[in-house]
């Protein structure tokens, strides 16, 4: 089973570990050691920015990963969102598809936007093809935009309207019943 829980002050040193994985890092545009003191003014500014959202990933009882939606922007009704998943132990189990429909259900259906965007390396195909696959369409392509161990690094840039949720959340719905994760 896969839910999403909100963050807790007491998840603080464990999604630091996370984010220092090297399986984890190099997929995160921040790719340095990250000491203590800098993730603790990061996750100080999480829990109080009310423009950002954060949840833990859980698989059968099992905290495995963080989501969150971020530059929440009311006026101009949309949102960006990432995840990752750091437990290499939950792989192909769905948790990925259960994240985005969660996502995408929260931010349309709940939230009310009208756009949720997102931003992935370019070497990151399978997380790309993965959006495509919900509905997501490719919007651009951010050329050497971040560093990543030294090399500058395309962003692909991807969203997905109101108005195609819609139409594609049924035929979505269905493939994760299929599938058991919902």
């Amino acid at each position: 089973m896969i839910t999403l829980r909100d963050i807790q002050p007491e998840d603080k040193d464990k999604i630091r570990q996370w984010r220092n994985l090297p399986e984890v890092s190099k997929y995160m545009y921040t790719d340095h050691y990250i000491t203590p003191e800098e993730h603790e003014r990061w996750f100080r500014w999480i829990l109080e920015d009310p423009t950002c959202r954060y949840w833990i990933i859980v698989c059968d009882g099992q905290d495995v990963g963080l989501v969150n939606i971020y530059s929440l922007d009311q006026r101009n009704r949309r949102c960006y969102w990432a995840f990752y998943v750091a437990s290499p132990d939950v792989r192909g189990k769905g948790v990925g598809s259960f994240v985005e429909y969660s996502v995408l259900h929260y931010v349309f259906d709940e939230l009310r936007l009208n756009k949720l965007c997102c931003e992935v390396l370019a070497s990151n195909e399978a997380v790309t093809n993965m959006h495509k696959g919900f509905g997501f369409r490719q919007e651009g392509l951010f050329r050497e935009h971040v560093v990543k161990s030294g090399v500058p690094t395309d962003i692909v840039c991807l969203a997905m309207l109101r108005h195609e949720w819609e139409s594609l959340k049924p035929d979505i719905e269905g493939r994760l019943r299929q599938k058991g994760l919902l």
